[in-house]
């Protein structure tokens, strides 16, 4: 069951997302405080190997202790007694025996084929004999006439016959000596082959090879038998590979090495072959002794993994030590069974002495974090104030240096001579730790306020790892500031690089006042700690922040600066679409993103971030450009033919579908965002105004006419949804002159204002005001009139000489705008909105 707040006014105090941020704090306090002091868990060593001991140390309670000696002694003893195993291919035999079979049955079967093929030439040579004998005789019992042209005609056979010669029984036979040898997998001199031949591959023979074999193999024989015999003593557990079967072996002398196999193989084939000829004796001998080959063989693999696994099974030896035995006495050196029971004993320390002070400490740091979060980060103003991904990303940060910050005091401190207090020696360790990169990538994410939050509570926190020095809170905190205003303004990554050269200069100085304030100024130790401070804790810091910055952004869809520079880039793919298939909304989408530009500068928004977005809030429309007036050509309108409310659902799924696009191309959250926000809940008034001439008032609904929302945000997004309605409406205004111009500007803004679209972004009325005046400006420079000049026409001059003015040029007295726009009734603090 989920853990509920009950307590009415801790709930009103906490609301449903800053629970969650609590959480975070308790568990980035709680991390803080073990990384702090990690002792709290398991006590630091006092005493290293060969120190001597300053005083008396015994045992406050009962313990173990672990016997290194004896647990490695029991290890031996457990790999030890796990015999070797062999593999025996029991299978072998069998193997080689058919390889024989087959071998020699082809061979024959070759002899076979041959002597019939002999046998079936012979009787066709016969029945020729007797075809040409009997048309010998027709011939010559007929006329000579006709006898001539048959004797012509029979002429030729014997020629042709003549020419086919068959192949001999040696030929066919050498033919199947490559096979032969593939099939016994040996090779075979020619001299063999042929006393094979003669005894036409005898059956018998390959029985006779195969029995010997099969004899030998059924013994066993060891590839180095050496080796086996050095198991005597203990024996070896032999494994069938076939059968997995396991046998304990102690007589491994009966096993035959490589070279008594091969003797073997003569001893047994002498009896078997008494009534056989010397040739074919040696020819199975020799046979015999190639074919045999070891089938017993060490598994060194399977004998490790089973010692392995022994002497994992053993568990370690311990003893007892008594309370008030003495561990170490005073001026005695210390060995590693005095450091052994040493850490024995404060692993078992008092559980309330470690509870009194892990909760001392927690408490110090879980309060300047609180402190943090309600006084600065619950007080933001706008939309962002209760984002859990960035008290998440504040939180990971945090934990993340202050483990490199751990990383370096536990080398230093390996450095340091005692292992006691950090020396000089070391201190360029830390002092060259890169912490500022922590700073400058939270300032580039979540902007220059919670920078410098960050770095106040950050080096809180590693001021507790360096011994609570003030020296060093003063030099990180120094670094973190400075390292955060220099990469406020971010348009391009070497930026951040430039900015950590800075802060290497800048903690060179404070490394400067920190000796000067000891009186060790220009000490050995000074000139490489100072190094370290300008290339580790700057430099560093700012090549640290260069790779983070992407990694975040990719991992939490954050869009910096930078970013926004890639994507102000108008050949973007999805820009190019844009221009390709929906001309007319790329023309409004670059006009929209130039005024919401110069109008973010004026309202210190983020000109670049506004500008992006209006590049892209309109992408949506590229899934269905020609319902949309602006690509629409010929005077033809599609929504002529359909009905209201379908027109209405056609606009509204713009910015669905803009935002699966902006998803699609990784344009990032903030466009995203912009994208679904900058129509807002606004009314699609012609649709809506069609629907009621069609259906009546009473049977439609102004909530089926209306963008789905949500309402802009911020003021980036406010600032597209103005511009967005501002642009798309002069282009309809007749006439527009600088007065209609800021008449029409006037009275959208005031409509929007009226409906509430702004009231979720932080736009102030004095914001709308200079809103206002920089949409006059940028809209007259759009829509001005030119006048009309003959190319190169002579314009008089009140008796001065004639001048030539071309089309592009200014004519000599300005014309002036009487009209003015007729004033409008509203709120009177937005009547006047841009008029200065």
């Amino acid at each position: 069951m989920a853990f509920k707040i009950k307590i009415p006014w801790l709930r009103r105090l906490i609301p449903p997302p800053g629970r969650v941020m609590v959480w975070m704090l308790l568990l980035s306090s709680g991390i803080i405080t073990l990384m702090a002091y990690p002792e709290l868990v398991v006590t630091r060593q006092g005493y290293n190997a060969g120190d001597v001991a300053e005083t008396d140390v015994k045992a406050s309670r009962d313990f173990l202790v672990e016997n290194s000696e004896a647990t490695e002694a029991a290890r031996r003893k457990a790999a030890d007694a796990i015999l070797t195993v062999y593999d025996h291919d029991d299978r072998l035999a069998d193997r080689t025996k058919k390889r024989l079979r087959d071998a020699f049955a082809g061979a024959a079967k070759v002899m076979d084929d041959w002597e019939k093929q002999r046998e079936a030439r012979e009787k066709a040579e016969r029945a020729a004999e007797a075809a040409a004998a009997a048309s010998a005789a027709a011939a010559a019992a007929g006329s000579d006439a006709a006898s001539a042209p048959e004797e012509t005609a029979a002429a030729p056979e014997g020629p042709l016959a003549s020419q086919v010669k068959p192949v001999s029984l040696s030929e066919a036979v050498r033919a199947f000596k490559k096979r032969f040898e593939e099939l016994l997998d040996l090779e075979v001199s020619e001299g063999a082959y042929k006393i094979l031949e003669k005894e036409r591959f005898a059956p018998a023979i390959a029985e006779s090879i195969g029995h010997v074999v099969s004899e030998i193999l059924e013994n066993g024989v060891v590839a180095n038998k050496e080796l086996l015999l050095e198991e005597m003593d203990r024996g070896i557990l032999l494994r069938g590979i076939d059968s997995r079967s396991e046998h304990y072996v102690t007589n491994l002398r009966h096993y035959y090495g490589p070279d008594q196999a091969k003797a073997m193989v003569r001893i047994i084939s002498d009896p078997l072959l008494v009534n056989s000829n010397y040739n074919t004796v040696n020819l199975i001998v020799d046979f015999g002794q190639r074919l045999v080959r070891p089938n017993i063989t060490p598994n060194r693999l399977e004998t490790a993994n089973r010692r392995k696994s022994a002497t994992e099974a053993v568990k370690p030896v311990y003893y007892k030590v008594k309370a008030g035995e003495m561990v170490i006495r005073e001026g005695e050196r210390i060995t590693d069974l005095h450091l052994a029971k040493l850490s024995a004993m404060h692993r078992n320390a008092s559980p309330e002495e470690a509870l009194f002070r892990g909760l001392g400490t927690g408490l110090l740091v879980l309060f300047f974090l609180f402190t943090w979060h309600f006084v600065y980060f619950r007080q933001r103003r706008g939309a962002s104030a209760f984002r859990l991904k960035d008290m998440g990303l504040l939180c990971l940060t945090l934990v993340a240096f202050l483990g490199l910050a751990k990383i370096s005091v536990s080398l230093s401190q390996s450095m340091a001579d005692g292992g006691g207090a950090i020396s000089a020696a070391p201190s360029a360790v830390f002092y060259g730790t890169p912490l500022a990169a922590g700073a400058m990538t939270l300032c580039l994410f979540l902007g220059l306020e919670s920078a410098l939050a960050f770095s106040v509570v950050l080096t809180f926190a590693v001021t507790l790892l360096f011994e609570n020095s003030f020296h060093a809170f003063s030099y990180f905190l120094v670094g973190n500031v400075v390292g955060a205003f220099w990469v406020r303004d971010c348009p391009e990554r070497n930026v951040m690089i430039k900015a950590g050269f800075k802060v290497g200069l800048v903690n060179v100085g404070m490394l400067t006042a920190i000796f000067l304030q000891k009186g060790s100024a220009f000490s050995n130790s000074f000139f490489w700690d100072a190094a370290a401070a300008f290339l580790g804790a700057g430099v560093l810091s700012g090549v640290l922040t260069t790779g983070l910055v992407p990694l975040v952004e990719a991992a939490l869809s954050y869009t910096t600066d930078i970013k926004l520079l890639e994507l102000a880039n108008l050949d973007r793919p999805v820009l190019r679409r844009l221009m390709i298939e929906a001309p007319g909304t790329y023309h409004h989408c670059v006009v929209v993103g130039s005024m919401v530009e110069a109008a973010a500068a004026e309202i210190n928004a983020n000109p670049l971030l506004a500008k992006v977005c209006g590049y892209y809030h309109d992408i949506g429309k590229l899934q269905k450009p020609l319902y949309f007036i602006e690509n629409q050509m010929g005077g033809k309108n599609r929504h002529d033919k359909l009905a209201p409310s379908m027109s209405a659902l056609i606009l509204v799924a713009h910015v669905r579908e803009g935002c699966d696009m902006a998803r699609k191309y990784h344009l990032g959250r903030a466009i995203a965002d912009a994208i679904l926000q900058h129509h807002g809940t606004s009314l699609i008034k012609p649709f809506y105004e069609k629907a009621r001439q069609l259906r009546g008032d009473e049977n439609v609904k102004e909530d089926d006419f209306r963008y789905p929302g949500p309402r802009p945000q911020t003021k980036e997004a406010g600032l597209v949804m103005l511009a967005d309605v501002v642009e798309a409406a002069s282009r309809v205004l007749e006439n527009p002159t600088p007065a209609r111009i800021q008449g029409n500007v006037q009275r959208l803004i005031r409509n929007i204002f009226a409906d509430g679209q702004l009231d979720e972004c932080e736009l102030t009325l004095k914001d709308l005001h200079e809103i206002a005046k920089s949409f006059n400006k940028i809209l007259a420079g759009i829509h001005h009139h030119r006048v009309e000049y003959p190319d190169r026409e002579p314009v008089k001059t009140n008796g001065k000489k004639a001048t030539l003015v071309g089309v592009d040029q200014q004519p000599p007295e300005p014309v002036p705008d009487t009209e003015k726009e007729p004033p409008e009734d509203g709120d009177k603090p937005l009547r006047r909105l841009g008029i200065s």
